[in-house]
């Protein structure tokens, strides 16, 4: 994808923000450092995609009070805690609440560095669908029940003589629909069509 990935740091500490840019820097991750909630929530805006690491304890807005700021307002930038103190009930709730991990500080870079790149890709994969879903899923509304039913079966692999006597329709039905699917999709090859079946949306799968 062409968004752009940054890595959102906020955290008081300035020695903390200046040694996990570096590091985030080093790894050729863009990164902007905040040193408070209230200076991310006036800079940031949803079209971004990336990953907040977050301290938990601040001055003003904490590490949490900004994650439930977020969700009110929908945004699901992931979220990667950092604290100094351990403290398993707020760990508990801030992951219920859609946080990613929850790191106590020193952190290690190397765990630190991964997790932050596997919430980023899970980031761009969720920006991704939810760009996508609505085009495919009006793509698939288009299909009658029975060229849905087809479709199905043709990504998973079924020949038409299969699917033929599955249905209990006749062979030339069975490639007639094929040939609707094929033209209606706009797919030329079934690796295409399965690619646009993974869109589909529950309301589509329920027709």
């Amino acid at each position: 994808m062409s968004i752009p990935s940054t890595v959102y740091l906020v955290d008081d500490d300035d020695a903390v923000r200046d040694s996990l840019a570096l590091l985030f820097e080093t790894a050729g991750l863009p990164v902007e450092c905040y040193p408070s909630a209230e200076t991310f929530l006036d800079a940031y805006r949803p079209d971004r995609a990336g990953c907040l690491v977050l301290d938990v304890s601040m001055p003003g807005l904490s590490g949490t009070e900004l994650q439930a700021v977020l969700a009110r307002r929908g945004f699901r930038l992931p979220i990667i805690f950092l604290t100094a103190h351990g403290d398993i009930p707020m760990t508990v709730r801030a992951i219920k609440a859609g946080a990613v991990d929850f790191l106590t500080k020193p952190v290690q870079a190397r765990p630190l560095l991964e997790r932050v790149q596997a919430a980023i890709a899970e980031d761009l994969r969720q920006r991704e669908r939810l760009r996508i879903e609505p085009a495919a899923a009006a793509i698939l509304a288009s299909l009658t029940p029975r060229e849905l039913e087809v479709a199905q079966l043709l990504v998973e692999g079924r020949t038409n003589k299969e699917i033929a006597r599955h249905l209990g329709i006749s062979h030339r039905t069975v490639e007639n629909h094929r040939a609707w699917v094929m033209e209606k999709t706009r797919t030329h090859h079934l690796v295409e069509l399965a690619r646009l079946m993974e869109w589909r949306a529950p309301e589509t799968e329920a027709r």
